[in-house]
């Protein structure tokens, strides 16, 4: 996990990157549902971060791994 803090036009913020090397997701939007989990735990994992941030990324090569961008502004 890498953690940044931003400023943009005066706007201050942090990103927080996530990457692995894992297996990867074959279908993002599916993982993204509430209640699908591929380790019998609730299945809020990335739908709930998603709901959190006003900025959300992911991308995933299956066999190659995932990167989760988590954006937050602080309010003005």
């Amino acid at each position: 996990m890498t953690l940044t803090e931003l400023s943009v036009a005066g706007r201050l913020g942090m990103r927080l990157d996530f990457r692995d090397r894992g297996k990867g997701i074959a279908n993002i939007e599916l993982a993204l549902q509430d209640g699908f989990t591929t380790a019998n735990s609730l299945g809020l994992g990335l739908g709930g971060a998603r709901r959190l941030v006003n900025e959300f990324a992911i991308t995933s090569v299956v066999g190659e791994g995932t990167h989760v961008q988590l954006t937050q502004w602080k309010r003005r």
